[in-house]
């Protein structure tokens, strides 16, 4: 790719890389067909995926320890935003990604149109090849969880080829350093006013070498990151409604033992107490949701009135 100016680097693709020698060098190469410069962070690798990198042509950053995914993603930002690149391309050093479609993530954000895109395998023309059932399982659940906190109806938002405009890199703030990032990244941007987008992408799963994050701890992380913010945003939705399925539970427990009560009341105190407990338990939880969701509502209404902060 040809650079607009001889000082000034447009395009940057950044890499995460982890003990990725195998793929390293072949994604480099075809990257660089892209955009203007790479760069990669080496988070920890054991192996020669830094030294390759840099044969390649990419400049490398060095993590002494495995920090994880957000952690490699914080270095790579904070290295675009010194270069003052106009745009961000992340994408995998396995070689799930297809480097052909760079051009795809950069014209909504190179016209004007996005901050944020995002490379989908759920939007029309997107897809995967041989990609795992329950993988695709587990990210519409964790997508699904993701929408309902944050009103965005990304179809994929465990995607890592995305890409980023100068201003999503000078606004965006995230702590995770996991895999959690993915969904942390999406908030944040969706709470500052970024224009978020999604194009079709193919994401290969036929590699040599997936992903080094195994497929279930890292389903289990985002989800349980996904629940944790659903139930800051929403928690009437999120204890409300368990607690209206415990109290119906208790309930129907409660007549049932009391409906097949014996000549013996020692039959009902086993049966009635369990029935009580969980009853009062999903009572509990209808509470402390319409609490927390009131609390929610008033300082929301306070700092749109006293700051117009929505």
């Amino acid at each position: 790719m040809e650079n607009a100016s001889s000082d000034k680097i447009r395009i940057v693709a950044g890499l995460p890389m982890y003990n990725e020698e195998e793929t390293i060098g072949t994604v480099i190469t075809k990257v660089l067909e892209y955009v203007d410069a790479v760069i990669c962070v080496d988070d920890g690798s054991s192996d020669y995926s830094a030294r390759i990198a840099e044969e390649c042509g990419a400049k490398v950053f060095t993590h002494r320890v495995n920090r994880g995914y957000g952690g490699a993603l914080k270095t790579l930002f904070a290295k675009a935003k010194e270069m003052d690149v106009d745009a961000l391309v992340i994408l995998d050093s396995d070689g799930q990604h297809e480097p052909s479609d760079i051009p795809l993530l950069l014209d909504p954000i190179l016209s004007e149109q996005a901050d944020f895109v995002i490379g989908s395998r759920f939007v029309d023309g997107g897809g995967s090849q041989e990609m795992p059932s329950y993988r695709r399982l587990g990210i519409k659940v964790i997508t699904a969880a993701s929408n309902l906190s944050s009103d965005l109806e990304i179809k994929d938002t465990q995607s890592g080829f995305r890409a980023f405009s100068k201003l999503a890199l000078e606004r965006l703030r995230f702590d995770a350093e996991g895999m959690e990032l993915s969904l942390e990244m999406l908030e944040d941007a969706h709470e500052k006013g970024l224009a978020i987008e999604e194009v079709p992408t193919v994401i290969r799963y036929d590699v040599p070498k997936g992903s080094n994050f195994t497929a279930i701890s890292h389903g289990f992380t985002v989800l349980a990151w996904a629940m944790l913010s659903l139930s800051q945003k929403k928690p009437l939705l999120v204890l409300g409604l368990p607690g209206l399925g415990l109290f119906a539970t208790g309930a129907a427990m409660g007549l049932n033992a009391v409906s097949s009560l014996t000549d013996s009341v020692d039959s009902l105190v086993g049966p009635g107490l369990t029935a009580v407990w969980i009853g009062v338990l999903g009572l509990s939880l209808m509470a402390t949701g319409m609490v927390l969701q009131s609390a929610r509502n008033f300082i929301r209404h306070l700092l749109v009135r006293e700051f117009g902060l929505d």
